[in-house]
């Protein structure tokens, strides 16, 4: 079945169709990592963009159920060079295609991904829309246009949790507790409230395979109802969208800053700098792969890392007398992470879970429990 990628600069790509057919429309980015398409297209930080895969051979590996970052595909869109049907892998249990029809999510294939990918680089990420319904260019071009702007679009109340919940799941073999620290908690717990702006699982399971019992709570929760359940510490989670139109979640945080541990990663790194009185600007086309390199500023060491956001903290906007930038992207030199000097808090912008990989920033997590250790003692 025929299918047609148009952008908003009027370029139109014409395709086969894969999944559903259907039309849909978001902003269209790409994606560097050569594995790892299942957890990309679960993750809720890519709710309203249209993915595409830098890597030309997308589906070879299937499906499973273990690969899952959340209920189900949270992308608006799919685009591939080349899309297999046919799989091989001992823990598939389905095709791709399949699993994006069964989810209503419209894939494109036989696409030039690389002419795609270098008009993003040069021009910046642009809304977009794929149809298998309406093949017309010019049509196509105009509902690109008329699309939704990432800019000023609050996505994470589309993608957090309705109520609370409790996470207390940890898979034995994989991420067990490290000797070391089981010896040091003896038995105990960290009770940490989780915002859910989109969390991925992987977030969750490390959480827990470092001794934190969790409680998730919905992006608007409440920061006077947080600290009646008196936490031991604090999680900021990753999220879809334009930092500065989650408000609530800004003026929440205001609230937190210096009464409990505070840990961010990706749009919850954002959010914390804004709460902090900073700004955040859209990038050119953001930062999305597995393979970004970005140097630690406190040991010199370089990590390569896992990221999606499209947005960044300005380094120049946080108080130097209060913040110490600990992190700083080496494509770019924009910012990856920072802390402040007195209270304890610190928030990275990438994916240390960074499921399916790489895990050079797991150790961030162990820094987590370390500042909750010294504020205080386990539940």
């Amino acid at each position: 079945m025929i299918a047609k990628l148009a952008l908003e600069n009027g370029t139109v790509f014409t395709g086969e169709a894969f999944g559903a057919a259907r039309e849909t429309t978001g902003e269209v980015v790409f994606n560097t990592s050569l594995t790892g398409y299942q957890e990309i297209l679960t993750d809720p930080s890519y709710a309203g963009q249209i993915v595409t895969m830098t890597y030309p051979q997308i589906g070879n590996y299937g499906i499973n159920e273990e690969d899952l970052e959340s209920v189900k595909p949270q992308v608006a869109g799919f685009v591939v060079k080349e899309y297999f049907d046919f799989y091989s892998n001992f823990r598939a249990t389905g095709s791709l295609g399949d699993w994006l029809a069964r989810h209503e999510i419209l894939g494109i294939q036989g696409i030039d991904t690389r002419m795609l990918t270098k008009i993003i680089r040069t021009v910046g990420a642009m809304r977009g829309v794929i149809s298998t319904i309406d093949l017309d260019d010019k049509s196509l071009v105009e509902k690109a246009r008329q699309s939704a702007d990432m800019n000023g679009l609050d996505l994470a109340k589309v993608v957090t949790t309705d109520q609370p919940y409790e996470w207390d799941s940890v898979d034995e073999t994989l991420f067990a507790l490290k000797p070391e620290l089981r010896k040091r908690l003896n038995g105990k717990r960290w009770n940490v409230v989780v915002y859910d702006y989109g969390v991925k699982r992987n977030i969750l399971r490390r959480l827990v395979s470092y001794g934190c019992r969790l409680t998730i709570v919905p992006a608007s929760f409440p920061a006077e109802q947080v600290l009646a359940m008196n936490p031991d510490g604090i999680f900021l989670s990753n999220g879809p969208g334009d930092p500065a139109a989650v408000r609530y979640g800004i003026q929440n945080i205001k609230k937190l800053i210096g009464k409990k541990p505070i840990f961010g990663i990706c749009l919850g790194h954002q959010l914390l700098g804004l709460a902090l009185g900073g700004k955040t600007f859209k990038l050119r086309f953001g930062h999305r792969g597995a393979n970004h390199p970005v140097k630690n500023l406190r040991t010199n060491e370089v990590e390569i890392t896992s990221q999606n956001h499209g947005f960044a903290v300005d380094p120049a906007s946080l108080n130097p007398s209060e913040i110490e930038i600990t992190h700083v992207n080496l494509n770019d030199n924009t910012n990856e992470g920072f802390r402040h000097k007195e209270l304890p808090l610190f928030s990275v912008q990438y994916h240390p879970e960074a499921s399916p990989g790489p895990h050079d920033s797991d150790y961030l997590f162990s820094q987590f429990v370390e500042m909750m250790e010294r504020e205080g003692v386990p539940a």
